[in-house]
């Protein structure tokens, strides 16, 4: 059964942010703190978090083919992360379109801005996939790390498959492009395995 998730991120992961930036295990960019802070309390209020998702039943056969139970794929990559699984979770999550017109207006305006607010949006929708995260183990218990189309030798292609299953337009508001990008942006699907008991 499909169920829809909307949320807040009340407060941004400034250490994730500043990875995004290539300042990865740094707690602080000397001469940013005041352009992030600045950009904190510009995307904060535009962040909009809503997913969806449901569960389906998963087949592996031989050779890496795997029946998702609303597509058929053949990944190495997700066969070893879904290992274990007798079912999975399928999710799409975004933090909106007002992310994405933030970084359309500062890259005219402010480049740099542009660039923390490109930043903080990564960061800022990967903590609400956390989040979804965390609400699917603790409805269905221990699972598997959340796996993304194009992550290994999952094709990007599997995106329609996804839309299609979950109505992720009509749910969430997020569409694909003709070449399978998504827009807003800021925006994930995943594939989530369920553990077996």
């Amino acid at each position: 059964m499909i169920t829809l998730l909307n949320g807040s991120v009340e407060r941004l992961d400034i250490r994730e942010t500043l990875r995004y930036l290539g300042y990865a295990g740094v707690r602080s960019a000397e001469g940013m703190d005041d352009v992030m802070s600045e950009c904190e309390k510009m995307l904060l209020p535009a962040l909009a978090p809503r997913a969806v998702y449901d569960t389906f039943p998963l087949k592996c056969g031989e050779n890496d083919e795997l029946d998702l139970g609303f597509a058929k794929v053949h990944s190495h990559s997700l066969s070893v992360n879904l290992k274990d699984s007798t079912r999975i979770v399928l999710f799409a999550a975004t933090v909106g379109a007002e992310v994405d017109r933030l970084i359309l207006k500062y890259s005219k305006l402010s480049p740099a801005r542009a660039l923390v607010l490109q930043a903080m949006g990564a960061a800022a929708v990967e903590q609400w996939c956390d989040e979804v995260n965390a609400a699917i183990r603790a409805k269905y218990g221990v699972t598997r790390p959340r796996f993304s189309c194009g992550y290994g030798d999952l094709p990007l292609a599997l995106q329609r498959d996804i839309f299609s299953a979950l109505s992720v337009t009509k749910h969430i508001g997020v569409t694909l492009t003709e070449g399978d990008l998504m827009m807003p942006s800021k925006s994930v699907t995943a594939i989530v395995g369920i553990q077996s008991r």
